[in-house]
């Protein structure tokens, strides 16, 4: 087995490219997400090293050690961060001429020649699921013979291998959780609104939704939903809660879990058995939702131990999620969180301005559906097109933006890309300040969090934390308007 090190490089201070399904970027308030998707490789490699390097606040000159003498890097990329990246694997080429360097996430999935052109010092990239792609090259397969890749030949020239099929059989897979647990400090991860610390991980890959933005579901993972057996989810959390004690909340981080209705209860039915929901017990759970679940299936999800849902509202205006293939009607968004309220489920709403068919009427109608709704926290980003999603193709014939050009700016701030001639991108990126100010910023929510905040020691501590990045945050946009 080659001597291999997964890498998620140095970016922006603050730039969480974990989170590599929807926001790679810095937000409003500082989170980091775990990298799964190069933990489970790294899980399958044996004697490999993850290195973190954004959320363990580590500078090239922190890590340039590491690669002497490493037979194989692999670099995490995406759309934003990929300038960098490049930029990494300069380095590490120069410090380290003999190892083999490829690249893998949705950017180079889908522009694999183009950002072979882009970096002399980069061997390969992966396309599609790349888990068994790496673990092949890991263990000395010739690239000429790996399925998934693109990868620059002898003279000189890009070479093209077959493609490599979905994995079906997921519980083949390794935890990630021991990854976790040798390499990375899990203090350095949290997020807004999960408890912490939390340990993240997939029971899952793939989305049966056509969300026309979502990237890895149009890119790596698919739309067919593709999971481990219950009693190997149950496995990784007794690992979890025997070997990362310290855990206050389990995220599982499919895209949507809540879409089987019968193995999501049968999970929490599971999850129940081993204490959680009962008095006194330490650890939560949490994940990610449509806002559709019915009723009977919250109430037992909530009876075993579910805190919080992570929901993707997007919108308060039902043409714009017609037009996003959202699948999803307005109607029983408001049914779903007054379901939530009532059973005691937390939700945190995740809200994008600037979609197809976005206009000022649509904004305000969007911020009254917020407010009204009264999730627990939001987050508000602005529409991205990355490249390989519908959302990237339609702006592009449309006009709506020039693919030239980042989604970031120099600092990791996001850029409002999308504009449109009745709605230009500079009032979309100043309507994301007012959506913020405008919900947070009324009696009873700040009660709540004031609330909220005498509760619980550590709580105060971290919403303390928490308000000076967001005013921080809103100075920045204010700068880069």
């Amino acid at each position: 087995m080659k001597r291999t090190i997964f890498l998620q490089a140095p970016s922006f201070d603050g730039f969480d490219g974990g989170a590599g399904a929807r926001y790679q970027m810095k937000r409003e308030v500082k989170s980091f997400w775990y990298p799964t998707w190069l933990a489970q490789p790294a899980a399958m490699v044996t004697g490999s090293k993850l290195i973190d390097a954004p959320a363990h606040d580590q500078s090239w000159d922190d890590i340039a050690h590491e690669f002497d003498g490493i037979e194989l890097v692999i670099l995490h990329t995406s759309t934003p961060s990929f300038g960098q990246d490049i930029r990494t694997a300069a380095l590490i080429r120069e410090r380290n001429p003999a190892c083999l360097i490829g690249f893998v996430g949705a950017k180079v999935a889908v522009e694999p020649d183009k950002s072979l052109a882009a970096c002399a010092a980069l061997d390969f990239v992966a396309r599609e699921e790349y888990d068994y792609t790496i673990l092949e090259i890991a263990e000395g397969r010739p690239l000429a013979e790996v399925d998934g890749i693109n990868w620059r030949g002898a003279d000189g020239m890009i070479v093209r291998n077959r493609d490599r099929a979905l994995i079906h059989d997921m519980d083949a897979l390794p935890m990630v959780s021991p990854v976790y647990k040798r390499d990375l400090t899990i203090e350095k991860y949290f997020g807004g609104y999960l408890r912490h610390p939390y340990v993240s991980f997939y029971t899952g890959r793939g989305c049966k939704s056509r969300c026309t933005f979502c990237l890895w579901p149009q890119t790596v993972s698919g739309h067919t939903y593709r999971f481990r057996s219950v009693p190997k989810v149950i496995e990784e959390v007794e690992y979890i809660l025997r070997e990362i004690p310290q855990t206050k909340e389990i995220f599982f981080d499919d895209d949507t879990l809540t879409d089987n209705h019968d193995r999501v209860m049968e999970m929490a039915i599971a999850l129940g058995k081993l204490g959680f929901g009962t008095p006194g017990f330490p650890v939560s759970w949490s994940c990610n939702a449509k806002a559709n679940v019915p009723r009977k299936v919250l109430e037992v999800l909530k009876a075993n131990g579910l805190r919080l849902l992570l929901v993707g509202y997007e919108s308060g205006n039902q043409q714009i999620l017609h037009n996003i293939k959202k699948g999803l009607l307005v109607k029983v968004a408001r049914q779903f969180t007054k379901d939530c309220h009532e059973l005691g489920v937390v939700i945190h709403g995740t809200f994008i301005l600037g979609l197809p068919g976005e206009t000022l009427e649509t904004i305000e109608e969007t911020i009254q559906y917020a407010k009204d709704i009264d999730p627990h926290t939001i987050q508000v980003s602005l529409a991205a097109p990355y490249p390989g999603t519908f959302l990237f193709k339609q702006a592009t014939e449309n006009g709506w933006f020039d693919s030239s050009h980042q989604l970031l700016d120099d600092g990791g701030n996001q850029i409002a890309q999308l504009s449109y001639p009745h709605l230009p991108a500079s009032v979309i990126f100043d309507k994301v300040e007012e959506f913020y100010k405008r919900f947070y910023f009324r009696p009873g929510k700040i009660g709540s969090i004031v609330g909220e905040m005498l509760r619980d020691w550590q709580m105060m501590k971290r919403r303390l934390r928490e308000g000076v990045e967001f005013f921080d945050f809103l100075r920045r946009r204010k700068e880069a308007a």
